[in-house]
């Protein structure tokens, strides 16, 4: 099977704006097409191609030496069309795919065009294909890729925006994959950290609920006929079971317009974003992984942005959303300003009192030898490798507090509701 694709040798940069206008408008006219044709050998080919009309389409196959034998538009799906949602993941592997493109010599159009030719999901696929063509309607990368600020934020544009500038836009982006390969790493390693305890503590609960609301009434029945007078601990369980029998409603009202409320709140409230993390680090051993977590992904978004060119007091901007902590990106804000009237960044790090000694040290080095990047970049992997140090000894620490807490809710219930048998046995 064959795909005939065709090379855009245009420019990047279109002259007069009315040339820009008609490039953008004839690409965004463009069409993909089925084709199946006969090759030289008359050996059936099968591929698509991307033209304005089928006609197009017909006239390249001969161009290429095939006799066409049928062009069709390509039908869209009913279902998933849209294609499911780019994950930062996918713009890493996007970022090394087009550095490695581009240092072999490829042009910028033609990777984009292999690049979404074989992408899977249909969102990504189209998201590359319209920043592709607003590269061949004039734009530069960064100015493209603006159009999808969620997918491409303010630090991955401000890096290809000074790669451009620099005319070193592979290395800049071989960078950015390698920093996002990292920081999607550290992710992964809080996520399996919070995961875990709270997966087993949900299940926890579930079965603690169940318990309540179908296995003690039976118990409860059992009681009530043999006239047996209850313990109090079991007195308590019935009390919750009956409770529940009666409020179940009410409870998951709570429990679900609670969590709803935190996460709006967390959201749209910086005041009660900012509580949350500030509460979050202060949770024995999760709260030094985010820490360490926080400190990790400053240091290497702060020395990524400083190799590619980035002006310091404008990188930090982008520095502070990307920390993954309101209460660290508010630091780093205040940090920007301080830098900004001419403070030294190591004094500007000291005055929030969030960051180690060795942290400050290690950057006032870096400031004096004109070596910055490579002290945040050696900062970086310290608390990379902490944290991913902290992970696995909180996997080990977690594993038999989790058990006593299970054994608490589930086990408890369970001895309580065989108390009552127990007096009864030693009546007799």
């Amino acid at each position: 099977m064959a795909t005939a694709t065709t090379v855009n040798k245009s420019p990047n940069k279109i002259g007069s704006p009315r040339n820009i206008g008609a490039a953008r408008a004839s690409v965004k006219q463009m069409t993909v097409y089925e084709w199946t044709a006969l090759d030289k050998r008359g050996i059936r080919m099968k591929g698509e191609l991307q033209a304005r009309n089928a006609s197009l389409v017909k006239a390249e196959l001969r161009r290429q030496g095939m006799n066409p034998q049928s062009v069709k538009e390509k039908a869209k799906p009913l279902f998933g069309a849209a294609g499911k949602r780019v994950k930062p993941r996918d713009v890493a592997i996007f970022s090394r795919q087009i550095a490695t493109m581009m240092a072999a010599g490829v042009p910028m159009v033609q990777s984009f065009e292999i690049i979404a030719g074989g992408q899977r999901n249909i969102r990504f696929k189209n998201m590359l294909t319209d920043v592709k063509q607003g590269i061949e309607g004039g734009s530069t990368l960064h100015e493209a890729l603006a159009k999808y600020p969620v997918q491409f934020d303010e630090l991955y544009r401000n890096l290809v925006r000074a790669g451009e500038s620099a005319g070193v836009l592979d290395t800049v982006l071989d960078t950015v994959a390698t920093y996002k390969e990292r920081i999607e790493a550290i992710k992964a390693k809080i996520k399996k950290a919070l995961f875990y305890p709270a997966m087993v503590l949900a299940v926890a609960l579930i079965v603690s609920l169940i318990l309540l609301v179908f296995v003690v009434p039976v118990f409860q029945g059992v009681f009530k006929d043999a006239g047996v007078q209850l313990p109090a601990f079991t007195q308590m369980i019935v009390s919750a079971s009956e409770f529940m029998q009666r409020y179940w409603w009410l409870v998951l009202f709570i429990l679900i317009g609670g969590i709803v409320f935190i996460v709006f709140s967390y959201k749209r409230s910086e005041k009660m974003a900012h509580f949350v993390d500030r509460m979050s680090l202060k949770i024995p051993i999760i709260g030094n992984i985010l820490r360490q977590s926080a400190i990790a992904r400053f240091a290497r978004t702060l020395g990524v942005t400083f190799r590619a060119g980035v002006p310091l007091v404008e990188a930090m901007d982008a520095v502070a959303g990307a920390t993954g902590s309101v209460v660290y990106g508010q630091a780093v804000r205040r940090m920007r300003d301080d830098v900004a009237v001419g403070h030294q960044l190591q004094l500007a790090m000291k005055q929030t009192g969030l960051f180690p000694n060795m942290v400050t040290q290690m950057v006032s080095i870096g400031e004096e030898s004109g070596a910055l990047d490579s002290m945040l970049f050696k900062v970086a992997e310290f608390y990379e490798e902490e944290v991913n140090n902290a992970v696995d000894t909180l996997s080990t620490l977690l594993e038999p507090l989790i058990m006593v807490v299970i054994g608490v809710l589930v086990g408890g219930m369970v001895v309580g509701l065989y108390l009552p048998i127990f007096k009864l046995a030693g009546a007799f």
